[in-house]
Formats: C-alpha cells, structure tokens, sequence
C-alpha cells in the first residue's frame, strides 16, 4: 500500500533530500555527504520515497542514481489548486479593500 503524500513530504529529511535532487540527479552517498547523514538513513527515507513514487532510480556503475519524479508533484498541485484559488479570492479582495482606503 502506498504511503499517503502529506505523510512522506511531512518528513524533514525527505523534503531536504527532495531538494537536493530537485537540483540534479545525485547517487546515495552524494546525499549521505551533502546532509551529513548516515547511509543507512538516506536509504531507508530514499525507499520511502520511492515507494511513494516521489523518486526513481537507475544503476551506473556500483552505484544508484536518484531522480525526482514529476507525476506525484502534478497530482499534489491538482489537489491543492482549489485551496489557491481560494486564498487568490481572498487576497484579491484584500488588495482591493487596501487600494480603495482613503490616505490619512
């Protein structure tokens, strides 16, 4: 059963990892030496990752190369698209409430 999205990304160390390959591609120990963490755990959060579908990876060498994967973000942005509008509705009618006040 896959993880629920809010569970995975609520993870710190997930989102720094995500960003970490947000930038380019990186192998596992890339991530252990730019987090500054143990092997052991970039492995166990990058399977949770890609268990979730959030990453992917391929083999070159001896080593696993991670990269982001677009679809869960797409299904995520779906998912928050009415909650922007909503907040564009309200900030809208902020800005405009602010503009039309007289100057003291």
């Amino acid at each position: 059963m896959k993880a629920d999205v809010f569970t995975v990304l609520a993870e710190p160390t997930r989102l720094r990892i995500l960003d970490e390959l947000r930038v380019r591609e990186r192998s596992v120990n890339e991530l252990v030496g730019t987090l500054e963490l143990s092997q052991p755990s970039v492995s166990k959060h990058l399977r949770v990752l890609r268990d979730a579908g959030f990453v992917s990876s391929r083999v070159a060498a001896q080593q696993r190369i991670y990269q982001i994967k677009s679809r869960p973000f797409k299904v995520l942005d779906t998912w928050l698209e009415p909650y922007r509008r909503l907040w564009e509705k309200h900030l809208d009618a902020l800005e405009s409430l602010l503009d039309n006040q007289e100057d003291p």
